[in-house]
């Protein structure tokens, strides 16, 4: 078998670095042939520079990706960086019988940190206090009389997800006297579950009862709005969500409405359904509303964890051997 894997990207002093990560973790795993292909090129010398790859780890979207697999009769694996696939045509690839797979949770405890940090930024106004200050109000621009402000402690924490990232907001909450909760569509080993500390109950349960209701699903057409009207109206009128996993999961017009009837309390979002945010959309300007632009998962660690295990499934695919992380159609 080839021992082929290609990076496919554009070139950028950001990828360069990136790339001698890659290039790093490829050399300690071993018989790796790994090249960098700049996406940026017309079609027929990208597939040329491809010939040959048994897996190619797109940075980046590349509109072109099934077709290229196609014509690569070489091609087992599409391997992401990131956790989320829902840009990749896997049933198309599916059928060529190239399987794709994320980065197996290497930025979970990023993304973990970062939804933890909005529940308490939210709790606390945090961005509501730092704008006032550096506007020279000092505490005098600080909006929200004392009864909007809260600690965690005795709140119901309720997880919808508790994959790789949710089950580390669990463990991470363990510490701050919080009742974790859970639902999920997938059933865990009990070990997994114990060790999280968090209850399962239905989802109608978790959003009706939760104080804060956080999001860790995959994008895909079984999750695309699934909070909506419907779940939102079951939530309290003094609840906050949290989005760090993907925008269209939550029907962000429904959100919008919520959020301005007072239908929630607040929300924290890293992610919103057109990215980057239209300049009209009202969520970035809300008091009850703290945005920050999908970058949760940055953090060196991601970074270097992502380089380390996309090039250990590379090694498994060069060996023969099955690869992990594997992400079905759905």
């Amino acid at each position: 078998m080839s021992n082929v894997v290609v990076i496919l990207g554009p070139k950028s002093p950001t990828s360069e670095i990136t790339n001698r990560e890659s290039q790093a973790a490829a050399d300690r795993v071993g018989g790796i042939d790994l090249r960098f292909v700049d996406s940026d090129q017309p079609f027929d010398e990208v597939l040329e520079q491809c010939n040959g790859a048994v897996m190619i780890l797109p940075k980046g979207r590349y509109p072109q990706l099934t077709e290229l697999a196609s014509k690569l009769g070489s091609l087992k694996l599409v391997q992401t960086s990131s956790a989320g696939t829902d840009w990749i045509d896997k049933a198309g690839l599916a059928e060529l019988g190239v399987d794709v797979a994320n980065n197996g949770g290497a930025n979970a405890v990023a993304v973990a940190e970062h939804a933890i940090g909005l529940m308490f930024a939210v709790n606390r106004k945090l961005d509501v206090q730092i704008e006032s200050v550096k506007t020279g109000t000092w505490m005098a621009g600080v909006q929200g009389d004392r009864t909007e402000f809260h600690t965690l402690v005795g709140k119901r924490i309720g997880i919808i997800g508790l994959g790789r990232i949710g089950s580390r907001v669990a463990k991470r909450l363990a510490g701050w006297e919080c009742e974790i909760v859970y639902a999920d569509v997938v059933d865990h080993p009990d070990e997994y579950v114990a060790a999280t500390g968090a209850r399962r109950v239905e989802l109608d349960e978790l959003l009706s009862t939760s104080d804060i209701v956080t999001l860790h699903v995959p994008l895909d057409r079984v999750t695309r709005h699934m909070i909506s009207d419907r779940e939102l109206a079951l939530m309290k009128p003094t609840a906050i969500l949290i989005n760090t996993c993907r925008g269209p999961v939550v029907d962000e017009n429904a959100l919008i409405k919520a959020l301005e009837s007072r239908e929630i309390f607040a929300a924290g979002l890293d992610v919103t359904e057109i990215e980057p945010i239209e300049a009209d959309n009202p969520l970035p300007t809300m008091t009850n509303v703290i945005v920050t632009p999908h970058l949760a998962t940055r953090a060196l660690e991601s970074e270097l964890n992502g380089a380390q295990f996309t090039m250990e499934n590379a090694g498994r695919i060069v060996r023969g051997e099955a690869p992990e992380w594997i992400v079905k159609p759905v």
